[in-house]
């Protein structure tokens, strides 16, 4: 399965992993976030049977699903994530293959890095 935050401006995160850890403490979080509204250890995204699940890890100003915050959940194509604050598009679809919207590798408004 391919999946990708795709954040307002910038490129997209595309999700390589099974789990990847949003948040922004350096060499623990797979993708970095560095914004004072962002954990240090904000939420997980687990990667399974198709579907990408979302999970805060206890985070001060919660993570969001369409403005709605929550705990954990399911995510579907086209939902907005909030993490903090910092708001994402789920893009999810069969395959490996990018979206056609590149790969995040370098600085955004937001996202500082992606491991």
């Amino acid at each position: 399965m391919r999946a990708e935050l795709l954040p307002p401006v910038g490129p997209a995160v595309r999700l390589k992993r099974d789990l990847t850890v949003i948040g922004r403490k350096r060499n623990v979080c797979d993708v970095i976030i560095e914004r004072d509204s962002v954990s240090a250890l904000h939420c997980l995204l687990v990667k399974t049977d198709g579907l990408l699940f979302v999970r805060d890890l206890g985070s001060t100003n919660g993570t969001t699903v369409n403005g709605q915050r929550i705990t954990r959940g399911a995510l579907l194509p086209d939902d907005e994530l909030g993490v903090g604050g910092v708001k994402f598009r789920v893009k999810l679809g069969p395959g490996t293959e990018d979206f056609g919207v590149g790969e995040a590798s370098q600085k955004t408004e937001a996202v500082r890095a992606v491991r």
